[in-house]
């Protein structure tokens, strides 16, 4: 009711920033600790319970990829890596939305190709700091996060002796000292979620900091980028509901020709189309989600994968399909749909590119049969 009711999505997009009073009610509501366990002072929800919570929140996107950034992979690291002594400290007020997280991974140089980030962090003499080094871009929630979930390059000693650069994941406040961030992104959706450049110079960030383990840190990002990616679908469908809904009322009493346009069967087919894709990807997302609320923490990142291209493909062709019925009317920034379309773009591209993920599904698909054929063959 107070998404529908109260909160101002076009004023959000026209000014490029969500209120500090939305924000604030946000927080009061609990939805800035909705995975966070109740020991910690979250809601502690299942992931079908936050899928559910995607949906009714989704017809705004800044406010949607504010929140995900926030506790989908913002803090996440530190519900999956994190020790029981960081989880104390910095979860509470993570929680309660007194901190904002972010997560801090891409680089100007840097984008698909994790691996090959350039920020680095160097061990102090005395052996009780890291001293960290390097800029972070397009970082969602970058300006309003004191908190950060940040992977940098560290000097590690192999097992054979020799050293090596591998990624390492850390918890930085911005208390700790050289962190500033640019100004805020103006972009094409999504306008009101904050995006910018982060920057850390010389930041000494404690050794009791390091999330996971040394050098550990690529596997931190790519478990926190996997676990959140399932609650895409559920998101996406949610806004397409109401989509549906809004279109189909237009169809239904605009009249070209002496007939409603409801009554045409090229749009009856592209209402066809859209529901197909809403009823496919909720219930991708919610299988998913049964299966990640299983004991065990399984691994279910080919799912969640599978989940985000569908749904962000499905969003794309199924905004585009109901601009087409509106005509001009969808084109018109006095009305939602132009900005659904502006935002749905970027749903392709983040969390992993589809087409970086249509090779993991591959790759990662075809690895038992390969194990299978190896030993076979040997």
């Amino acid at each position: 009711e107070y998404f529908l009711l109260t909160v101002d999505s076009r004023k959000i997009d026209q000014e490029g920033k969500i209120p500090n009073e939305t924000l604030e009610k946000l927080k009061s509501l609990g939805l800035f600790g909705l995975l966070v366990p109740e020991e910690y002072g979250g809601l502690g929800l299942s992931n079908t319970m936050y899928a559910r919570l995607g949906e009714v929140i989704s017809m705004d996107g800044s406010i949607t990829v504010t929140l995900a950034a926030h506790q989908a992979i913002g803090l996440k690291g530190i519900l999956l890596a994190g020790s029981e002594e960081q989880k104390a400290r910095y979860l509470p007020r993570l929680a309660s939305g007194e901190h904002v997280a972010a997560f801090c991974l891409t680089e100007p140089a840097s984008g698909s190709d994790a691996a090959s980030i350039q920020t680095r962090a160097t061990l102090s003499e005395d052996k009780k700091h890291y001293v960290l080094n390097g800029s972070k871009v397009w970082i969602t929630n970058g300006g309003l996060a004191n908190v950060f979930t940040v992977f940098a390059k560290t000097e590690v000693v192999d097992s054979d002796g020799s050293v090596k650069d591998k990624i390492t994941a850390f918890i930085v406040e911005r208390d700790f000292g050289g962190v500033t961030n640019g100004k805020p992104e103006d972009k094409l959706g999504i306008r009101g979620s904050n995006t910018c450049e982060v920057h850390f110079e010389n930041t000494r960030v404690p050794v009791g900091n390091v999330l996971g383990e040394v050098g550990g840190g690529f596997k931190v990002a790519m478990n926190v980028l996997n676990s959140g990616r399932f609650s895409m679908g559920s998101a996406v469908a949610g806004m397409l509901k109401r989509l549906i809904e809004m279109t189909a009322e237009h169809a239904c009493t605009r009249k070209q020709f002496n007939r409603n346009l409801s009554e045409f069967g090229l749009i009856q087919e592209k209402f066809a189309l859209m529901a197909q894709k809403t009823y496919v990807m909720e219930s991708m997302t919610y299988l998913t989600a049964g299966m990640l609320d299983q004991p065990g923490f399984p691994d279910c990142s080919i799912e969640a994968a599978m989940v985000k291209v569908f749904s962000s493909e499905g969003a794309w062709q199924s905004v585009s399909e109901a601009l087409q019925i509106l005509g001009g009317t969808g084109y018109m920034k006095g009305y939602p749909y132009e900005r659904l379309l502006r935002d749905s773009r970027i749903l392709l591209v983040f969390e992993g590119t589809n087409e970086i993920l249509r090779m993991y599904i591959a790759l990662t698909g075809l690895q038992h049969a390969g194990q299978v054929l190896t030993a076979r063959i040997k």
